[in-house]
């Protein structure tokens, strides 16, 4: 699998400056743009992330066709150029992070998130020296990841959940491609990190998971989103990429035969070993339909969409990198799924 660029997946800043300049040059623009006739491919960008290989088994096993679903596959090595392929309108979809959905959302940039595709599930870690014991121990300590990522928002929420804030650590702003790296050369006594780096710090460093996104739920949700003209014009185009998505789902779920057809797939598009891979995907969680309905309901905890955005949008905007918190229940679009769950 490709590793993730320092601009890679859930790094925010590049992509915050590039949309001011998309709203700019849309300022002078009237009208909405159409989304395109049902004879032309709704086109879907990817990158590397283990979730988001599973477009791929979509794909393969035929089951766009049978839903009658009109999809281009758009992959994008790295991910920020898939956020700014989506945020200039080059292509209708793409597979981004829930935090990423917040920043075009808050520039008027209209957006609407119709599926969850997983959550992380002990992909982003904490990595620690083994002599540290816990999140305390962590105290007076050096610990780097990269300010603003989604990363950084799990190193705040551990430290929180055990009564302390950033001051009471060394907090050093690295990408977490250098993070990684420093940390195995025992340059830092803690890193945040997210896969393959995560793994790469155990195995390679010593190192040991002292808190991950496998004990904060939906804290980091990777979604399908689409353009709102696209949603608009389309809504019987996405309906069937949805219904497509779900019955793969399910057909990965019937049998390890399924599951293990499923990772050879994921594999050999990533160029890794299936055991490999298969590691990579055991760190995230594959959202079912039922998933789906649940995280789109309201609630108070990280495993509502709306709950996590709005905790997120916070985040972002105490470190001025998000001008003003979106309409969070706008942005999101669940009737798609609930479409399919009443049929």
């Amino acid at each position: 699998m490709e590793n993730r660029k320092s601009a890679g997946k859930r790094a925010l800043p590049a992509l915050l400056a590039l949309l001011a300049a998309v709203v700019l040059a849309a300022g002078g623009c009237s009208g909405q743009k159409k989304a395109g006739s049902p004879e032309t491919p709704l086109k879907i960008a990817l990158s590397p992330w283990p979730g988001w290989f599973f477009w791929f088994v979509v794909e393969e096993k035929g089951f766009f066709g049978e839903h009658g679903a009109n999809v281009e596959l758009v992959w994008f090595p790295v991910y920020s150029d898939s956020l700014q392929a989506f945020a200039t309108g080059q292509v209708d979809a793409n597979s981004q992070t829930l935090s990423d959905t917040l920043a075009p959302a808050s520039k008027g940039i209209g957006v609407k998130a119709v599926l969850v595709n997983d959550n992380s599930y002990g992909g982003d870690a904490i990595v620690a020296k083994p002599e540290i014991g816990g999140i305390p121990d962590l105290k007076g300590k050096t610990v780097a990841t990269e300010l603003g990522t989604v990363d950084h928002f799990l190193l705040l929420t551990a430290l929180a959940e055990h009564g302390m804030t950033e001051q009471d650590i060394n907090f050093v702003n690295m990408t977490v491609n250098d993070a990684g790296p420093a940390f195995i050369s025992g340059k830092t006594d803690a890193a945040v990190l997210w896969e393959p780096f995560r793994t790469m710090a155990v195995k390679e460093g010593g190192g040991k998971v002292l808190f991950s996104s496998r004990d904060t739920p939906g804290l980091i949700p990777d979604l399908l989103v689409f353009r709102e003209e696209a949603a608009a014009d389309r809504p019987d185009d996405v309906q069937k990429v949805v219904d497509a998505w779900f019955a793969a789902v399910d057909w990965y779920l019937e049998s390890e035969q399924n599951r293990q057809e499923a990772i050879d797939i994921m594999a050999r598009k990533a160029e890794q070993t299936p055991e490999d891979f298969r590691t990579a995907f055991d760190s995230i969680k594959l959202f079912t339909l039922e998933d789906n309905l649940k995280a789109y309901e309201p609630g108070d905890t990280y495993e509502s969409l709306q709950f996590t955005g709005r905790k997120t949008a916070g985040f972002l905007q105490g470190l001025d990198m998000l001008g003003g918190i979106p309409d969070i229940a706008a942005m999101l679009e669940p009737k798609f799924v609930r479409n399919l769950a009443e049929r």
